[in-house]
């Protein structure tokens, strides 16, 4: 049996890390077998795109959008770390953002169909299983982001913020035929969102106990 793939998306500052942490603990405790991900991946594609997003380079919006692309079918394909190879082991993955964010990011500024019609050789190889989106209040996500980071990232401004949420609800509306997405609050405490995460996530685990 293949392993399942939820991914968890949100603007910057949403807990993303420290859920999937929870998350991942909570099922092996479980005995799910789990394998703990991100995008932008350590590949040469996703480290120019790390450099980027620090400052240490600049590139035009299509082109970070490209690099995106081309460092997520790498993550999925990859013959020595690919996440299919773990997904056919039937290990879960938990991912740290995939195509969604692409699809909110660059869609402020880039048409987000063309965004979509690029990641569709992702979309085709892997459909997560369910994608969880962390939704926080853009000031809560500022102060968490102020007071956490030593330097801000390229798109880390309240006002692009609040952009990119309003464009991840245009992709969940976009493509709700096709993706299964969860929205879970999570403007509380990690204990709170933890639990809410579950509510929204343990039916896709259910006989795996």
């Amino acid at each position: 049996m293949k392993g399942k793939f939820i991914v968890f998306e949100g603007i910057d500052g949403s807990g993303k890390s420290t859920q999937i942490k929870r998350l991942a603990k909570r099922l092996e405790e479980m005995g799910v077998s789990c394998y703990e991900t991100r995008e932008p991946t350590d590949s040469p594609a996703g480290s120019l795109v790390h450099h980027i997003m620090i400052g240490r380079t600049t590139a035009d919006e299509r082109v970070i959008a490209a690099l995106f692309m081309a460092d997520r079918v790498d993550h999925l394909t990859n013959p020595v770390d690919g996440l299919m190879l773990q997904i056919d082991k039937g290990v879960t993955v938990i991912s740290d953002r995939y195509y969604f964010s692409s699809y909110a990011y660059h869609g402020v500024e880039l048409d987000m169909d063309w965004i979509i019609n690029g990641n569709s050789i992702s979309a085709d190889i892997l459909r997560p299983t369910a994608t969880v989106f962390l939704d926080i209040p853009v000031e809560t996500a500022m102060e968490r982001i102020n007071s956490n980071r030593s330097r801000k990232e390229l798109y880390e401004k309240a006002d692009r913020l609040a952009k990119v949420r309003a464009k991840y609800f245009e992709a969940f509306d976009k493509l709700r035929d096709v993706e299964t997405v969860e929205v879970v609050d999570a403007n509380a405490d990690a204990d709170t969102v933890e639990e809410r995460i579950w509510a929204a996530v343990s039916k896709y685990f259910e006989g795996d106990e």
